[in-house]
């Protein structure tokens, strides 16, 4: 199967019949992922330059502490009312989802604003970056960065514990 859209590029010939009507936007989503790995490298050179190496091993406790806090920071991120005016240059609002969470959706527009779009309201998505950003603050910085995750996973237990309560009370 041939793309309606003909590509002159090796590289593009490659995607193809990949997406006929053009619903997915692989070149930002490739740009996502340069970025990704930009950032990456640019991690690990700044670790490497400033004599810190990757850890041979994590603790179980970093990685809980770590999982519970990367989820909280994420949800504030990409889905709190309190982040949105963070997100409106990239999403469009759709309604309140309760719990002081909005939904929206990225932008029509395509490009990059688009591209950041998906990625701040896909909790998903972003929480790759958020991880990756906690493994690199395990390296580079620990104590700082179990204060953040210790942060945000006591607020996720409290979070959790008020929807627990609320249910109870028939809230």
């Amino acid at each position: 199967m041939t793309s309606t859209h003909s590509h002159a590029h090796p590289v593009g010939r490659l995607v193809d019949g990949y997406d006929p009507e053009g619903d997915v936007a692989l070149g930002g989503y490739a740009g996502s992922l340069t970025t990704y790995g930009l950032v990456l490298a640019g991690i690990a050179a700044a670790g490497s330059a400033s004599g810190h190496h990757l850890v041979e091993r994590y603790d179980l406790a970093d990685i809980a502490l770590g999982g519970m806090a990367v989820h909280k920071f994420t949800r504030l991120v990409s889905k709190s009312s309190v982040a949105a005016p963070v997100r409106a240059p990239f999403t469009q609002f759709e309604e309140a989802a309760g719990s002081g969470e909005h939904v929206e959706s990225a932008r029509d527009e395509g490009g990059i604003r688009g591209t950041i779009g998906k990625l701040i309201t896909c909790p998903f998505c972003l929480g790759v970056w958020i991880g990756t950003a906690y493994i690199a603050g395990l390296n580079l910085a620990p104590r700082p960065t179990r204060t953040w995750a210790a942060l945000f996973a006591v607020t996720a237990v409290s979070d959790s514990l008020q929807h627990v309560y609320a249910r109870l009370r028939g809230d």
